[in-house]
């Protein structure tokens, strides 16, 4: 596991997620500050991270 950061898509905050290198998937986790629900896609490729978007879930 290692800690990524980004930018909350609702509220804009820095935020960190850890994430398992060895999924690859798309999940919906929530934000540590706006509680938001947050679809996270990954990618890696031998244990290194490829691709990560964080959006917004429509409501």
């Amino acid at each position: 596991m290692f800690e990524h950061f980004f930018q909350c898509p609702y509220c804009w905050e820095d935020i960190s997620m850890l994430i398992d290198p060895s999924v690859n998937a798309s999940y919906v986790e929530d934000c540590e500050v706006c509680c938001n629900p947050i679809q996270v896609t990954v990618s890696f490729d031998q244990g290194e991270l490829q691709s990560f978007q964080a959006e917004s879930i429509e409501q």
